[in-house]
């Protein structure tokens, strides 16, 4: 998605200051394309489901991606669509159309832009300008075709107003990784250029879609086979009371 944002001259009060109108509405598309290109959506769908997955048992952290964000209040002209953002602090059981930050109480404290030809330059000047005015306590790019960024995989972390860069480094096993304090997991990107999650002292590495898609076919597939196994062992018993009455009845 691309989005439109007005000049910060033009921002508006703080939201404690102006009434909600809530006949407003804010649309949940903008009509763009998810994805540019397959490197691109398949980042953007591993580092959604990946992270959802991980955080699935939590309650106050919501994962979303390829949403209208929206922080100006009774201003549905000027939003933002982060690839992939996390929100802490905040109920997740229920979904959303766009996250409206006034009535969420917060703005994203993480988000994550996946590179392409079309996409890149605005991730690394305007939107990059846009997510530290909102509050975004860290901002990473990921280039998934290797194309675009001196280096595949940038991050950042708010400083009094600021982005500072979170240092990046090669590990023993020769990943470029990084480290995200909000989530608390390492960043590595892999030999074939794809980007996996890592909790950190533990080797533990979250699933990808695929991986996740398998793991649901393998576990269906167990259960499916130890039911058949339990029906057989019924359906054996069966037979053998069946026999037993009928040598009991003959005597």
């Amino acid at each position: 998605m691309t989005a439109e944002r007005m000049p910060a001259s033009t921002k508006q009060p703080p939201h404690q200051d102006v009434e909600d109108d809530l006949t407003i509405e804010y649309p949940s598309s903008d009509s763009e394309p998810m994805a540019e290109d397959e490197w691109q959506l398949t980042a953007m769908i591993d580092a959604i489901n990946s992270l959802r997955e991980w955080f699935d048992s939590r309650e106050d952290v919501y994962v979303g991606g390829d949403m209208l964000v929206y922080d100006r209040i009774n201003d549905n002209q000027t939003r933002v669509a982060p690839d992939v953002f996390v929100v802490l602090g905040v109920e997740s059981r229920h979904k959303r159309h766009s996250w409206i930050v006034w009535r969420e109480g917060r703005p994203p404290d993480f988000v994550m832009e996946m590179a392409s030809g079309s996409t890149w330059r605005r991730d690394m000047r305007q939107k990059r300008d846009i997510y530290a005015e909102m509050g975004v306590t860290e901002y990473w790019r990921f280039d998934p075709s290797s194309r675009y960024y001196a280096t595949p995989l940038i991050g950042e972390s708010l400083v009094d107003g600021e982005y500072r860069e979170i240092p990046a480094h090669t590990d023993a096993d020769g990943l470029l990784r990084g480290h995200s304090a909000v989530l608390g997991l390492d960043f590595c990107v892999m030999p074939d250029g794809d980007l996996r999650f890592n909790v950190p002292g533990t080797g533990q590495w979250l699933r990808t879609h695929k991986e996740s898609e398998a793991a649901l076919r393998a576990e269906t597939a167990a259960r499916q086979a130890a039911e058949a196994a339990l029906q057989t062992v019924e359906d054996e018993n069966r037979w053998l009371r069946e026999g037993l009455r009928q040598l009991e009845s003959g005597q």
